[in-house]
């Protein structure tokens, strides 16, 4: 007997057609780093904040500009330095001579993709005054407050191995951020992918050639269909079980709050509907746990000595709770 074929109960056929080609633009210049290029597409739909970690060089500020670049929007770059001042960042009120008057002029936090470079080289000052802007997506200068326009998404990166003029980002800070995704050296074959490309000069020529292939309407629109994706009970169960065991593991000193499980609930639904899926599985979940959790939880002492990461102790909670079918 013929297996008979899913057919998905919500139409993705937009959504399929425009991720496959912000994956080709991104894929035509990011040799390799297909999980990350997926991640960074899950996070625009997921309408979450994004901080991308690894060490110089290997395209952490170029997969930012692209996907921006992708997209039909405003996009706006902040280099974080230590005598960065908030309101280099929110923006300030300036006198107008003619008028008499205080205008607010806006700072570069006014757009719809702005990229924070280096996020961990401005002081806890100037960290702060990304905390209301990323949470309730407004800014209150002098008792007025500012919307931002929608989409409003911010990608940071940060190198986790140079500390010399760098600050720790506070957890309530890192808590804000749906994504930390770790980018990793290239394999040898990569390696080679990327200076036979440079060589031929072709990453500059596509780089300028890039168009936009999404707009501001179609993310809306994107965004509305996932939100209504189904996800089953006994999926937002184990959601649950998984942040409620970071709580009570004896290897971590700071378990995830319960904005981590929402995290997990709009990943899974994203990264589903990327899979041209409507409907979470417990796979999606699980792929989408370590990147979710692992910045927002925090190691005990002792296993930090013992040479373990958030990574390990994420994948070790996951594998200890039975996966629903």
């Amino acid at each position: 007997m013929e297996q008979e074929q899913f057919n998905p109960r919500t139409d993705l056929s937009v959504l399929h057609t425009a991720v496959n080609q912000i994956r080709s633009v991104l894929g035509n210049i990011i040799v390799g780093q297909k999980q990350v290029i997926d991640f960074l597409i899950v996070g625009l739909l997921a309408d979450g904040h994004i901080l991308i970690e690894g060490v110089p060089g290997i395209a952490k500020t170029l997969s930012a500009k692209l996907l921006a670049k992708s997209i039909d929007a405003q996009f706006s770059r902040v280099q974080f330095t230590p005598d960065l001042m908030p309101s280099d960042v929110l923006g300030t009120p300036i006198f107008n001579t003619k008028t008499g008057d205080f205008e607010f002029r806006k700072g570069p936090i006014f757009g719809n993709i702005i990229l924070v470079d280096e996020i961990n080289r401005a002081p806890a000052k100037t960290q702060s005054a990304l905390f209301e802007v990323m949470e309730e997506r407004q800014v209150t200068i002098d008792g007025q407050t500012y919307l931002m326009d929608e989409p409003f998404m911010v990608l940071a990166t940060q190198n986790p191995i140079e500390q010399e003029g760098t600050y720790r980002l506070p957890e309530a800070q890192l808590d804000r951020f749906l994504f930390k995704i770790e980018v990793k050296y290239p394999s040898l074959e990569e390696e080679t992918a990327i200076l036979t490309a440079q060589h031929a000069l072709v990453n500059k020529t596509l780089l300028n050639e890039i168009k936009p292939v999404l707009s501001i309407q179609q993310i809306q629109n994107a965004r509305a269909i996932i939100r209504n994706l189904f996800v089953e009970p006994k999926l937002l169960e184990f959601i649950a079980k998984i942040v409620t065991e970071t709580r009570n593991n004896a290897s971590l000193y700071l378990g995830a709050s319960p904005r981590a499980s929402l995290a997990i609930v709009h990943s899974a639904k994203a990264f589903a509907a990327i899979q041209d899926r409507d409907f979470v599985t417990p796979e999606d979940i699980i792929a989408v746990a370590v990147p979710v959790l692992a910045h927002r939880i925090l190691l005990s002492p002792e296993k930090e000595m013992e040479g373990l990461t958030t990574t390990d102790i994420v994948n070790q909670i996951i594998k200890k709770i039975e996966v629903p079918r």
